[in-house]
C-alpha cells in the first residue's frame, strides 16, 4: 500500500470518540469452503439476536452474497468508487434485517483497485451513517492483495478450512503471509463440513502441526460444522439454513458459533493493522448519536 493509504489511517487514529463495533472478516484461503454461507448465516443469527449486522461482500469481482440470497441488486461498490452514490445507499436488506453491501461479479477492474481508489474505498466507510453492531466481511479466495487487506483491517480473522489438502494447504498460506508480513497473529478456525466434532478436532490439528512448527502464529478452534444436506437445500431455495432449518446440525453449530462470536472482546482502539472501516466504525460522534453501544 502507498503512503496514502497508510496516513489516511493514521489520521484517523487521531479521532478521540470510540464507539465499540465487532468488525469480523470471513476468510479461507480457497474456494468452496463455505465461507460465504458461513459469513450470511451468523449475521442472521447474530440479527435474531438484535444486533445490527453488516456484511459487505469483499469478494470484489465475484461476488454471490446477492446470489445466494435471492436479493436483486441495482448499485454495488463499482458505483460507489465512481463517485455515483454512497455506502449507505447501495445496502439492501436480508434476512432478519441485516444490512449488505454488495461488490461486483465479472470485473476484473475492480480485483485491481489502484492506490487512489484504496483511498476513495476508506473515504466512503469514513462517510457511511447506518448505525451497526456487527461487521462481517466476506473475503474473495486466495491471497489477493484486496483479501489480505481487508484481513489485516478486521479485528478478528476467521478462517474457514475442510478437511481436504489444498483447503488446509491454502488456508497454511494465508496465515503464513498474515504473520510473517502483515503483523496479523491470532486466528480463529472454523472446520466445516465435518463429520464429527473429532474429525473437526484432527482437521483442526493437522493445521497447527504445520503453523505451530512454521510461525509466529496463535490458533484457536471456535467451531465445527457438520456436514449437513439441510444447508445445501437451503442454498437451493436461496434461504439461510439458520431460517430455513433451524433445528438442523449446521444451524445449530453456527448459530453457537454466532453466541460465541458476541462476547469476542472489542478492542477500546483500533490497533495495528489497516483498519479503514475500524477506524471509522469506532470513533464517528455520529453514529454515537445514533445508538450505537460505547462504553
Amino acid at each position: 500500500m502507498t503512503n496514502w493509504f497508510h496516513d489516511q489511517a493514521s489520521g484517523l487514529r487521531l479521532m478521540q470518540k470510540m464507539n465499540r463495533v465487532q468488525v469480523i472478516a470471513v476468510t479461507g484461503g480457497k474456494g468452496g469452503v463455505g465461507k460465504t454461507n458461513i459469513t450470511l448465516n451468523m449475521a442472521s443469527a447474530m440479527a435474531a439476536q438484535g444486533k445490527r449486522v453488516l456484511v459487505l461482500d469483499a469478494d470484489l469481482g465475484l461476488a454471490n452474497v446477492d446470489v445466494l440470497l435471492g436479493i436483486r441488486v441495482r448499485r454495488n461498490l463499482s458505483h460507489v468508487l465512481r463517485g455515483e452514490c454512497t455506502l449507505d445507499e447501495v445496502m439492501v436488506e436480508g434476512p432478519q434485517g441485516i444490512r449488505i453491501i454488495p461488490a461486483t461479479s465479472g470485473n476484473q477492474s475492480m480485483t485491481e483497485l489502484s492506490p487512489l481508489e484504496h483511498v476513495s474505498l476508506i473515504r466512503a466507510f469514513s462517510e457511511m451513517q447506518t448505525p451497526i453492531d456487527v461487521l462481517l466481511v466476506d473475503t474473495a479466495a486466495g491471497i489477493s492483495d484486496m483479501v489480505l487487506s481487508f484481513s489485516r483491517a478486521s479485528q478478528e480473522v476467521l478462517v474457514v478450512v475442510c478437511d481436504e489438502p489444498t483447503s488446509i494447504t491454502d488456508a497454511y498460506a494465508l496465515i503464513k503471509l498474515l504473520s510473517r508480513e502483515h503483523g496479523v497473529f491470532r486466528f480463529k478456525i472454523v472446520a466445516n463440513m465435518v463429520r464429527t466434532q473429532r474429525e473437526g478436532m484432527e482437521l483442526f490439528a493437522k493445521l497447527t502441526r504445520v503453523t505451530d512448527k512454521f510461525l509466529d502464529a496463535s490458533l484457536e478452534l471456535v467451531a465445527c460444522i457438520p456436514f449437513d444436506g439441510n444447508l445445501r437445500l437451503a442454498v437451493r431455495r436461496q434461504a439461510l439454513v439458520v431460517n430455513q432449518y433451524p433445528k438442523s446440525p449446521s444451524a445449530i453449530a453456527i448459530r453457537a458459533l454466532a453466541a460465541k462470536a458476541l462476547n469476542w472482546p472489542t478492542p477500546h482502539r483500533a490497533e495495528g493493522h489497516l483498519q479503514f472501516f475500524v477506524e471509522r466504525l469506532l470513533r464517528n460522534p455520529a453514529m454515537n448519536q445514533q445508538g450505537v453501544r460505547s462504553e
